[in-house]
């Protein structure tokens, strides 16, 4: 049987957002998190327009690279400002729902189709259409630039 490691998600799912701003996160996700999460996330405004999803034990990891910012510095309170802003803890339901923010719906104009990608160490919720638009522009990075990551990463 293939394993996967704790905390880490890989792949991509449709899901549709309810009525009432719940999706559901995929079940291979839930089985790969720790149980020190409590079965609990956080969700925040992605850097593209959608919305991340952290376990909580990978999010505290991030609020504490956070607390070594100096806020004396402009560019970091902005930046701790923009990243906490919207950072929502919960918990999934009996179902594996998680009720998204009224904010993070329109942030990342989620209607009731949704793709659900994981992407390591954390997981991304788009709306197809606005991911189809990203990857559309994306193609346009320097193959370079895109080839020199490769080979840092892949053996």
């Amino acid at each position: 049987m293939m394993t996967t490691n704790l905390n880490t998600f890989t792949g991509e799912f449709s899901y549709t957002v309810d009525a009432k701003g719940r999706v559901n996160i995929p079940s291979k996700f839930r089985k790969v998190l720790s149980v020190d999460n409590e079965d609990t996330f956080v969700i925040t405004r992605g850097m593209d327009p959608c919305v991340w999803v952290y376990p909580i034990v990978v999010w505290q990891n991030i609020e504490n690279e956070l607390k070594n910012l100096s806020s004396l510095s402009a560019i970091n309170r902005t930046f701790v400002r923009n990243t906490v802003r919207y950072a929502t803890p919960l918990t999934y339901d009996g179902q594996g729902r998680i009720q998204l923010t009224n904010n993070l719906i329109n942030y990342a104009e989620l209607g009731k189709k949704t793709l659900i990608i994981g992407m390591v160490n954390k997981i991304e919720i788009w709306n197809p259409d606005r991911l189809k638009e990203i990857d559309k522009k994306n193609m346009k990075i320097d193959s370079t630039a895109y080839d020199d990551l490769a080979e840092k990463i892949i053996i």
